[in-house]
């Protein structure tokens, strides 16, 4: 991997760089509120946020994506069928490095066991800009526990705060091409890396643990506890409204939307984003319904990011970020449930380095 430095100065005319090539999608504030929109200009962009209400997920699978379009021809002979790919080359600018996280699972989930293409057309076409979070940006946050609080492995281009400048490490050709032809961008002198290692030793210290069990001990946790009384003390809380869902970097699930025009000759098909936790969802043919409490529907969202995903896709479901706890009107919080469970007399976690007992 190698690093440059933009100066904070140049800031401004990377973007316009940038933008110049790209849809650039980037952090913007208005009202006290954060969100990711597409800028138009330098001077909509906050890199210095917290954290935004809903994540950058919706840039690759948006809340609304049309996937077919069909046109009939009057006959009874089968319609014309296109699909529908968008295929713009984007950059995602400014992803703390949870949500980073989230788009590794994303990535993983829709590659396997099935392809979709449409996610997979517009993510091999997006580059992705990291940030370095310097504290927690939520109270609700626990990334330290979920092990997201560092950028992964692969990423294209990460930036790390250092005060007068931006060091950008560099992870992929896409990365390196965001760069290229920037003058402002110097290479990396031995002292840069030198207050590169001092800032990033300095944010360990600020980041808590909040999880009274390991994040590898939790797939165990939600299997023992399926019974526990946790899930109808919190069901009865709980408003069945699905903004946990709505605010997760990691939820994927969605309905599918036909719609036909007046003449019945031509239309669309489109998915939406879905909640588990909506009354409706689980309900089949013969009105029979799956999970037909909230306090059902509440343990199968946990044991789907604790349990569940860690099994097939060895990843967790959850990254840590907190928007879920922020944004619930009730405050059930994945913090309080979590170490609600882990204190169920029947769960007896591993010896590790936190606690040798947990009971």
């Amino acid at each position: 991997m190698s690093f440059k430095v933009i100066p904070k100065s140049a800031l401004p005319a990377w973007i316009e760089f940038l933008a110049s090539a790209h849809t650039v999608y980037a952090p913007q504030t208005r009202q006290g509120k954060t969100r990711f929109a597409e800028i138009h200009s330098a001077a909509e962009v906050d890199l210095d946020y917290a954290t935004t209400i809903l994540p950058p997920k919706k840039m690759l699978l948006p809340q609304r994506e049309e996937l077919i379009r069909f046109k009939g021809n009057g006959k009874t002979t089968e319609p014309a069928v296109q699909p529908v790919f968008d295929a713009r080359p984007t950059v995602i600018l400014g992803i703390h490095t949870c949500d980073m996280h989230a788009v590794k699972l994303l990535d993983e989930v829709m590659r396997a066991p099935m392809v979709d293409p449409h996610y997979r057309e517009r993510r091999a076409n997006t580059t992705l800009v990291s940030l370095d979070c310097l504290k927690p940006c939520s109270p609700e946050a626990f990334c330290q526990d979920m092990g997201t609080h560092f950028v992964p492995e692969e990423f294209d281009l990460h930036l790390t705060d250092l005060g007068e400048a931006y060091a950008a490490g560099i992870g992929s050709e896409k990365g390196a091409v965001l760069l290229d032809g920037f003058e402002a961008a110097r290479a990396a002198l031995p002292e840069d890396f030198d207050h590169l290692n001092q800032v990033m030793s300095q944010r360990l210290s600020r980041f808590p643990y909040r999880l009274n069990a390991d994040a590898q001990d939790l797939p165990k946790l939600l299997s023992v506890t399926q019974s526990s009384p946790v899930w109808d003390e919190i069901g009865a809380k709980c408003l069945g409204c699905g903004t946990c869902n709505l605010t997760c970097p990691t939820c994927f699930c969605f309905d599918v939307f036909d719609t036909v025009d007046f003449s019945l000759q031509s239309g669309s098909r489109a998915r939406v984003w879905d909640s588990c936790q909506l009354e409706r969802f689980a309900l089949v043919a013969g009105g029979h319904d799956f999970r037909n409490k909230r306090a059902k529907r509440l343990r199968h969202r946990f044991a789907h990011k604790y349990e569940y995903l860690s099994q097939y896709e060895g990843l967790a479901g959850c990254v840590g970020c907190g928007r879920c706890a922020t944004q619930c009107l009730v405050k059930i919080t994945p913090i309080g449930v979590l170490n609600q469970l882990s204190t169920e007399k029947h769960y007896i976690g591993e010896t590790n380095s936190k606690t040798e007992v947990r009971a």
